[in-house]
């Protein structure tokens, strides 16, 4: 891994929200994701957060010429670092001591984990979006159904069987759809 490259764990996963270059998936030790908010938006989103027993899955992929102005604009709520210790690869993420769990006023977009369910669905299939789940902390938070009007800027339309699956999962941890 190089220093122009960067783990996508979210979002990032579902190839249609981005078109970086060089885009290959890869697995990373050390962190699991949480539903998580700070200040800095109105809504809960998922970060990374250090596990040393822990990996998660993802897609690595390059920054063109370093250029990292535009992968910053879409992350603007994130701090970088090294995704393993000397590999190279950034990870996006937000310091513990920033970011706090979801909560009524900062719920959970369901239009958002719909993308990010996709993203793994099509690059990990239903085993990787059982891994998804698995390594993925807040499922107690609410969670606001937007399908019909998405509020989250990146949505992607889902098909019947890939709702079904977001649903089912949902329910096999418990969380609650408003």
């Amino acid at each position: 891994m190089n220093h122009n490259m960067f783990f996508g764990y979210g979002s990032l996963v579902n190839r249609a929200t981005q078109d970086y270059p060089g885009v290959k998936r890869a697995t990373v030790s050390g962190w699991r994701r949480a539903w998580r908010h700070t200040g800095a938006r109105k809504v809960a989103f998922l970060t990374a957060v250090p596990c040393p027993n822990t990996r998660i899955d993802g897609l690595l992929a390059e920054v063109p010429e370093g250029d990292w102005t535009a992968l910053d604009a879409r992350e603007w709520a994130y701090i970088r670092a090294p995704a393993e210790p000397g590999r190279g690869a950034q990870i996006y993420h937000i310091p513990a001591d920033l970011h706090a769990a979801p909560s009524q006023t900062h719920p959970i977009l369901l239009s958002y984990l719909d993308v990010v369910v996709q993203g793994y669905l099509n690059e990990f299939g239903e085993t990787g979006v059982a891994r998804f789940f698995a390594t993925t902390d807040g499922w107690e938070a609410p969670i606001i159904n937007d399908r019909t009007a998405p509020q989250y800027p990146r949505a992607q339309q889902l098909s019947p069987d890939e709702t079904a699956l977001v649903d089912a999962m949902l329910s096999d941890v418990g969380a609650t759809v408003t």
